[in-house]
């Protein structure tokens, strides 16, 4: 015996996958008013939606670039620890290599706060861009239209 598997009713969800909204956009643009441009409306929101996953892959290629560089950091510092354990017999040694850590882990920490600033900004901008590109549509959709 033998039983076929992927047909009936799943055969569209290859053309859904890229598009989760895909069908009900369809329908939604169907749908006639008077003086609504349904399309425009659905359009817009597939735009809000993109914003919002550019602004996430933003934040969370930060995120990976951030976890990195504090691993990078950690690394360096259990390196210095050691080298510090091997020259621990002088006092004076000590004291320049505390003061070389205390600098460097200033130095990591405003790296790090530098690359939060900057994933924000670039999210935020994703964000912003869309929002203006929102207001612009909002105009557009509520300025008359002039009959030819």
């Amino acid at each position: 015996m033998v039983i076929k598997r992927g047909t009936g009713s799943n055969s569209t969800s290859a053309d859904t996958s890229s598009n989760p909204f895909g069908d009900v956009g369809k329908m939604i643009a169907g749908f006639k008013l008077p003086g609504v441009d349904m399309e425009a409306i659905v359009e817009a929101r597939r735009k809000d939606l993109e914003a919002l996953v550019a602004a996430n892959k933003a934040a969370y290629d930060s995120m990976v670039t951030m976890g990195a560089k504090q691993a990078e950091m950690f690394k360096a510092a259990m390196q210095s620890i050691q080298e510090s354990g091997k020259n621990a017999t002088d006092p004076g040694k000590q004291a320049d290599l505390a003061r070389k850590a205390c600098e460097k882990a200033l130095q990591d920490m405003k790296e790090l706060a530098e690359m939060a600033r900057q994933s924000h900004a670039e999210a935020a901008a994703h964000i912003t861009e869309r929002a203006n590109e929102h207001m612009a549509e909002i105009k557009k959709m509520m300025t008359p239209k002039t009959g030819k």
